[in-house]
């Protein structure tokens, strides 16, 4: 029999198979795991006492011995672009943050996977902080749960990027099973897989396991060659050096429809000659991908420098001539310190966040 404990348990902490356990230990039928998943992830509710399909006693009994712990000390700011820079933060006192990036119809979140970074690539400011924690799955979803708060009931998440602060497949087990909470269709979220991408800076032997996950993968590349790499990406390229990383993405199983893509961000006489283009034909050669390049976005401590527009230009024309796919990505949330390569400091104003929202489920 269940009993009451000392401390509650946090139901979002529990999968489906530990929620299932627990329903099983209070005597109850199976189909209560799924009833309060749904109440979880679909109407993001925040008191056990919001699940009006469960009867008062089973909610009270329920509440005796589990609690609900969503992110409560949320603050925002916003660009003049209109993104919005979350910041949450953790039981443990440890801070992480998120993007909100309105592109047109689009509305795209960046997740965070880990407090810091484990990897010390040079031009990314996340790295500077060293890796502090490795997020819980719900953590990486209340994230998304919390922001969908904010909008408007017309408002959704159209899609979702891994790319915000550490190394996801340096936690991949939470990260996988934040992406089956984001995806199904029963219980969770309901996120199409092909509307999530996970980037990771190249762990080579790990990249095979994003297939399973279903959701798109993007290569963090930045260099091209080996000692290049060796610079700008000291920690990854020691252990998984450049002709690993590409025999990886070579074998990777791509789903009909996908590609991978590849980033690329250009560092000012550092990496974005029209050799390093040139070579990056080479390197690419046979792998079906799209090139995505980031000029880089500067921020105080750092000595790379953004290249110029004709350069980046100058370089993507390059590209094309040797029958790639590239785009130049917008940089967004300059000001606030929120596009690429600059999470870890949230500048003022700050805005605390209050928001709370349910819907029925019947």
């Amino acid at each position: 029999m269940f009993h009451t404990v000392q401390k509650p348990i946090n139901l979002l902490d529990l999968d489906l198979p530990r929620l299932s356990a627990l329903v099983s230990e209070l005597g109850w039928p199976p189909f209560r795991a799924q009833q309060i998943l749904r109440w979880l992830y679909q109407s993001r509710v925040r008191t056990i006492q919001r699940m009006t399909n469960l009867s008062l006693h089973e909610r009270s009994y329920l509440e005796s011995n589990a609690v609900i712990r969503r992110f409560q000390d949320i603050q925002s700011c916003s660009a003049t672009d209109g993104t919005q820079k979350f910041l949450f933060r953790l039981d443990d006192g440890n801070m992480i943050e998120s993007m909100l990036i309105p592109d047109g119809q689009r509305l795209t979140l960046c997740l965070s996977t880990q407090v810091g970074c484990t990897l010390d690539c040079t031009f990314c400011l996340t790295g500077q902080m060293g890796l502090q924690t490795n997020l819980k799955a719900h953590e990486i979803v209340d994230q998304v749960l919390s922001v969908q708060d904010t909008l408007h009931l017309e408002q959704h998440l159209t899609s979702l990027v891994f790319m915000g602060m550490g190394e996801p497949l340096a936690n991949v087990e939470a990260v996988a099973e934040a992406i089956t909470r984001l995806t199904n269709t029963q219980w969770g979220m309901g996120f199409s897989p092909k509307r999530i991408t996970l980037s990771t800076a190249g762990l080579a032997t790990r990249i095979h396991d994003v297939a399973a996950l279903g959701v798109n993968l993007a290569i963090s590349l930045n260099a091209s060659t080996n000692e290049q790499r060796d610079v700008l990406m000291p920690m990854v390229n020691r252990l998984h050096p450049l002709p690993a990383l590409l025999s990886a993405c070579r074998a990777y199983p791509l789903r009909p429809g996908r590609r991978l893509t590849f980033e690329y961000v250009m560092l000012g006489d550092v990496n974005d000659s029209a050799l390093d283009a040139k070579r990056l034909i080479q390197l690419l050669k046979g792998i079906h991908c799209k090139i995505n390049l980031i000029p880089f976005n500067e921020f105080t401590s750092n000595a790379f420098r953004r290249p110029t527009d004709t350069r980046v230009n100058q370089f993507q024309s390059i590209l094309r001539q040797g029958n790639l796919d590239v785009f130049i990505r917008k940089s967004r949330g300059r000001e606030i310190l929120g596009a690429c390569g600059q999470l870890g400091v949230l500048p003022s104003p700050l805005v605390s966040i209050q928001q709370q929202h349910t819907t029925s489920i019947t």
